[in-house]
């Protein structure tokens, strides 16, 4: 369930950061980019694409280019700083990739947010703050 358009604004973000807690890598992060990446072209449900926005935004925050911090956000925000790792430019592009696969039909997420502006926008400023 989302409640606001953010990355980390939906129960499925926040279920991820908890696993994100228990790793001290990124292997997380490239295992959720990559079942969005094995979605091809088939149907992208909201949970597998709010957990790729969240892995999205925790590479960002890894870059310093984090959004505001939100009391959604504090879990990320600790992790980052007990874990700061450079994230490859190969990892970034994917990301990349995959924020624009959850922005073209067909995608749950997409359908959900279709029309609101404020969601086009924060997956915008996401893809800038990965370049």
């Amino acid at each position: 369930m989302a409640w606001d358009h953010t990355s980390f604004g939906n129960d499925a973000a926040n279920d991820w950061a908890h696993e994100l807690e228990q790793r001290d890598d990124l292997s997380l992060i490239e295992e959720t980019l990559q079942t969005v990446i094995e979605t091809g072209d088939d149907y992208l449900g909201a949970r597998e694409a709010e957990e790729a926005i969240a892995a999205a935004e925790v590479l960002a925050w890894l870059r310093g280019k984090r959004s505001a911090a939100t009391a959604y956000t504090e879990k990320i925000e600790s992790w980052v700083e007990s874990n700061p790792l450079n994230p490859p430019a190969a990892l970034l592009k994917r990301a990349i990739r995959v924020l624009k696969r959850i922005e073209r039909e067909p995608s749950e997420v997409m359908e959900q947010w279709e029309g609101k502006p404020e969601w086009t926008e924060w997956m915008q400023q996401l893809r800038a703050r990965l370049s």
